[in-house]
């Protein structure tokens, strides 16, 4: 599993997952649409699919082909490390 931290600092990285929450299993053609049209973000297809690189080496997106299409779908368990790795602390009134 590659750095969930790494994969998270990128903001193009960050809106697709916030696409991939509102609607899974999506393709490479549509997380393209969805950037260019809700956060006016323009990187080439290319660069989309290096980006999704990034966040399944992470574990947070899975792909899956289905015939000729590859679809992307959002995984948050390695999100789960975070609070147990800094856990909160209480503090004294």
């Amino acid at each position: 599993m590659g750095d969930i931290y790494r994969a998270l600092a990128d903001p193009t990285r960050r809106a697709l997952l916030d696409e991939l929450v509102e609607r899974d299993e999506q393709t490479l053609f549509e997380l393209c649409t969805r950037l260019a049209v809700k956060h006016d973000l323009t990187p080439s297809r290319q660069a989309v699919s290096q980006h999704l690189d990034v966040l399944e080496e992470a574990g947070l997106v899975r792909t899956e082909r289905r015939g000729r299409y590859k679809l992307h779908t959002i995984d948050t368990a390695p999100l789960e490390e975070i609070p147990t790795r800094w856990p909160t602390r209480r503090r004294d009134p």
